[in-house]
């Protein structure tokens, strides 16, 4: 019998934001969240420990994507109403609401404010979603406009040393002060309410999990569902004073504020946990079980590119109590088994404790894609200057999603566009158009044959580039606006700095640090395509712009001499100062130029990212063949990793390459590295030793993946035997089998050490 799609709680969040759309956004927002909660929220699983599910459902307000429905701002997801419209399983009384609801928010969701907002620049250049949804895999632009506030990562400490009945107290003495002083007090008000939301929903898994104890049959599964409804009583009264209590309240402000990411967990439950083991609290084996449930619901209602746990690394309160959880952490890893999530990340430092470090390559040694692993010596001065921000607060960087870099509570910088550089360099060629649709899709710079030199031809690119990241960068700006217009997410703004002490929403004023950040592809691509331009059409003549042009128009069918001198010509990667010269210029020009922007816009920075989050397969599907010697629609390079197969001069050479490109001038960047099981195995000495020269020539970052090729070919041919095989995709780890054939071809395509 087919589901009946209910859209209860869609029809009434609706018919809750009508009624108070003319009130104070903060007042209008806290009472949807009353329409969204606990509505939203699953109930409580067979071997859930804490509690803490959601279904967002196809209506409602977060601030970012979700795989389970939550999507930016007021959000609407109308395609997948039409599919229930069109499958007529909707309640025969509902059908008229579900039709009217879906013409509401046509243009009522943040998306759509932000959209209509578009500058006379912006119309020609980004997408909008006016009609139909573009589809994920069809991106033909060179910029694309990306709709979140991602990237939250909260003041935890403070929420567990306030709890929420603290926080309301602060916030009603915020008030009265405001409301004495002319100020917007209704913002606090808003707040209130948000609060009191939070504790309705602690109140309604407490309910829940002693309706299923006195249920239940197994008298286990009845004490652990009993104790679980005491911690949330507490949660809903006061702060935590245990670490079962500081876990479940930090879990569900996660879900409920819409963060997908759980940030320095070692700082914020280290003390709680070291307190109850020596106090005899709680024992090893129940905490670790506790966070077996905590590895379990972000593993369920994650994406893979997010879930960041992170440990590890300077700036941390109480070091010892911190390195105790952060072991903690790495044995439910091992103890879990292998999974895409959560994003385990292990901040370090010279002199840091060298158990987290030795306990981590044991893992990444058994085939784990995780932890991460994040180079404090160099990210923090890094960060302090690329971002703008004082040592002490560059110290609280905190990684997310693919690899974007922001600051703990105090810093927010949401991607919110991606920039094709290979697809600009393609258009560079050809005087602005884009050979595959024939339309213009960039500033009309001339064509490669027009040219008289190398530099020439490069500044046009460049140009090509800076058009492109202004109107990005004016975009990033523009989304913040209109976000602060329609709502000052209450959730995130109670906890992020300096939002209360200013009387400022999050995106208003309020918070200390609002920076933003670009995503680029092909950077490696389009880098070795101007390597071969230079010496084959510019330094050595051997190829002709007439005959190179041809070449690529033909995807070089009848040009094989040509392709293979393409292929031929220096690569980064091989640390050969001819590719890896072009490669840092780029680099430096790029990420310069982003940088700047916060000398033209009111972000505190915008900075690039250079990650890879599958799209550099997909974005290569619309980029036609490249003087790299890549053919048509074929995948791009990883992020800032070579092209696969391109680092022919082994390990020690790749290491001198990766180092090259700064990193004290953008947000993230992602280096993969993958060896070969038995090397690891029968060599770790030397393993340890090109990740020890790595880092300490300057290696900001890297992401591991210890595997044989052999097993990669074989999982290809035979997908069933290979269900555990992990591997690092760039900003996230997938289970190979389930990954797109193309994607799956790309990894392969990787040199094995």
């Amino acid at each position: 019998m087919q589901k009946i799609d209910d859209f209860s709680m869609e029809l009434n969040f609706t018919e809750t934001y009508r009624k108070n759309i003319n009130e104070h956004i903060a007042i209008r927002e806290g009472r949807c969240h009353k329409a969204q909660f606990p509505a939203v929220l699953s109930e409580i699983q067979a071997k859930d420990r804490l509690a803490g599910r959601t279904f967002w459902g196809w209506v409602g307000f977060s601030p970012h994507n979700a795989p389970n429905g939550a999507a930016y701002g007021y959000f609407c997801h109308e395609q997948k109403i039409i599919e229930a419209i069109e499958r007529g399983n909707i309640p025969v009384e509902q059908r008229d609401g579900v039709h009217e609801m879906l013409h509401f928010w046509k243009k009522e969701t943040s998306k759509a404010k932000v959209e209509a907002a578009f500058t006379e620049k912006m119309l020609p250049v980004l997408f909008r979603d006016e009609i139909v949804s573009l589809p994920y895999n069809f991106k033909p632009l060179i910029a694309n406009p990306i709709y979140r506030m991602a990237g939250v990562f909260v003041d935890y400490e403070k929420l567990l040393r306030l709890g929420i009945s603290g926080l309301i107290l602060e916030i009603t003495e915020q008030r009265d002060k405001s409301k004495a002083s002319g100020g917007d007090y209704k913002l606090f008000e808003g707040m209130l309410i948000a609060l009191d939301v939070f504790i309705d929903s602690c109140r309604h898994y407490e309910k829940q999990a002693l309706e299923k104890a006195n249920a239940v049959a197994d008298p286990k599964r009845a004490e652990e569902l009993r104790k679980l409804a005491e911690v949330l009583n507490k949660n809903a009264v006061s702060k935590p004073e245990t670490f079962y209590e500081a876990l479940q309240l930090s879990w569900l402000y996660t879900l409920m504020c819409g963060s997908l990411e759980s940030g320095r967990v070692d700082v914020y439950l280290g003390d709680f946990y070291v307190n109850d083991i020596e106090n005899g609290v709680i024992t090893e084996t129940e905490a670790l079980s506790l966070m077996h449930s905590f590895w379990r619901l972000i593993i369920e209602l994650f994406r893979d590119v997010d879930g960041r746990v992170i440990i590890g690394g300077r700036g941390r309160r109480n070091e010892a109590n911190a390195d105790r959880f952060a072991l903690l952490v790495l044995e439910t890893m091992r103890t879990y088994g292998k999974a895409i999530l959560p994003q385990t990340t292990l901040r370090f430092y010279e002199g840091m404790n060298p158990k987290l470090m030795e306990k981590s390559l044991n893992l990444i040694g058994q085939g784990y894609t995780f932890p991460l692993l994040y180079n404090d010596d160099v990210l923090i001065p890094g960060v302090a200057n690329a971002h703008n921000v004082p040592i002490e607060d560059a110290e609280q960087y905190m990684p997310l999603g693919c690899g974007e870099i922001v600051i703990d509570h105090k810093g927010f910088g949401t991607p919110s566009g991606s920039l094709n550089v290979l697809k600009a360099l393609d258009v560079t060629l050809r005087d602005g158009v884009d050979h595959i649709t024939g339309k213009r899709l960039g500033l009309p710079t001339g064509d490669l044959r027009d040219f008289k030199t190398f530099d020439e031809f490069f500044d046009a690119f460049k140009k090509q580039l800076a058009f492109f990241i202004e109107i990005l960068a004016d975009h990033e700006e523009l989304e913040y606006v209109e976000s602060a217009k329609q709502a000052p997410y209450l959730y995130l703004s109670m906890l992020y700095d300096d939002c209360i002490a200013r009387g400022k929403a999050i995106f208003d004023g309020g918070i200390r640090y609002l920076g933003g950040s670009l995503e680029s592809f092909g950077s490696v691509n389009a880098a070795d395509s101007l390597t071969a331009i230079k010496k084959m059409v510019f330094d050595e003549k051997l190829i002709s712009a007439d005959t190179l042009m041809a070449a690529l128009d033909n995807n070089f069918v009848g040009y094989e001499k040509e392709h293979k001198l393409l292929k031929e010509c220096p690569k980064y990667g091989n640390d050969d100062a001819y590719a890896d010269g072009v490669m840092v210029e780029l680099h430096d020009f790029m990420c310069n130029n982003i940088r700047d922007q916060r000398n033209r816009t009111n972000l505190h920075w915008y900075l690039n990212v250079l990650i890879n989050n599958k799209q550099n397969t997909i974005l290569g599907r619309w980029v036609g063949a490249s003087a790299d010697g890549r053919k048509a629609g074929k995948e791009m390079a990883n992020a800032n990793t070579p092209a696969g197969g391109n680092d022919k001069k082994g390990v020690t050479a790749l290491v001198n390459s990766l180092v090259k490109p700064s990193h004290a001038i953008h947000a993230g960047t992602v280096q993969n590295m993958r060896f070969g099981s038995d090397f690891f195995t029968s060599d770790r000495a030397k393993f340890e030793a090109i990740l020890t020269t790595y880092f300490k020539k300057g290696g900001a970052q890297a992401m591991i993946t210890v595997i044989n090729r052999g097993d990669l070919e074989e999982a290809l041919i035979d997908p069933e035997k290979y269900q555990d095989l992990f591997v690092r995709i760039g900003g996230f780890s997938a289970r190979y089998i389930d990954l797109p054939r193309d994607v799956q071809m790309e990894i392969l395509s990787r040199v094995t050490y």
